[in-house]
């Protein structure tokens, strides 16, 4: 694996480890509604971005689709190597 290779997998990873952005602006979203503080709300507002949820959904389904196709790559050659 060269080092470009393995960057990308790091940074797969990375997208499927963490919370989605639906996840945070749902938690930020009740912590607003508590006391309101003024970063808390700036994070929610940042979460709630439809721009934001967008770019999170799509690296998602980009990290998702690669899995998907290195599994079936790896299925393929299992089959023809039997």
């Amino acid at each position: 694996m060269d080092e470009a290779e393995a960057s990308g997998q790091v940074w797969r990873d990375e997208v499927r480890a963490r919370p989605t952005t639906e996840h945070d602006r749902d938690a930020l979203a009740r912590l607003v509604e508590v006391d309101a503080d003024s970063f808390e709300v700036e994070l929610y507002e940042r979460a709630a971005d439809p721009q934001v949820l967008s770019i999170d959904r799509a690296q998602r389904s980009q990290a998702g689709q690669y899995a998907r196709h290195v599994r079936r790559l790896r299925e393929h050659q299992q089959h023809q190597g039997s």
